[in-house]
């Protein structure tokens, strides 16, 4: 029984060093942070960006070992769930910006010059798609 109580342990523990690695790699890869800050001109705040990023790894991997349940009402839900909006699609963003996915989507479908309309259009597609699910979906 013990055997098996040590087992699991180092197995998980090898497989959250496993997942924060590739996270990092991930993020190191796309160049993330210093990419913030070089957009939003706040190189000065780079500590602040990287303690932010470590503290949200660190608090999403405690709530899915302790998966707590915050008694908090619907308005403080809603600052929580644009953070986390916001995170997913400066992630999703900055994975098409390595990528070079606008640009080369906007040649093969004739808008060359007009990428800002096609950026507009997939986040007001996102946001009114997202909209739609959470009224109509959530409830039922």
């Amino acid at each position: 029984m013990t055997i098996n109580v040590v087992l699991v342990i180092i197995i998980g523990f090898a497989g959250g060093l496993a997942v924060g690695s590739g996270f990092v790699a991930f993020l190191a890869v796309l160049g993330i942070i210093p990419r913030l800050t070089q957009l939003t001109k706040t190189m000065k705040m780079i500590q602040h960006y990287e303690a932010a990023v470590v503290m949200g790894a660190l608090a999403g991997a405690l709530a899915t070992l302790w998966d707590p349940v915050l008694q908090l009402t619907p308005l403080l839900l809603i600052p929580l769930g644009l953070a986390s909006g916001i995170f997913i699609g400066m992630l999703a963003a900055a994975l098409t910006e390595v990528l070079n996915v606008f640009p080369i989507l906007a040649k093969r479908i004739g808008v060359d010059g007009k990428i800002a309309i096609l950026l507009m259009a997939f986040v007001f597609g996102k946001v009114f798609g997202s909209l739609f699910q959470w009224i109509y979906f959530v409830n039922k």
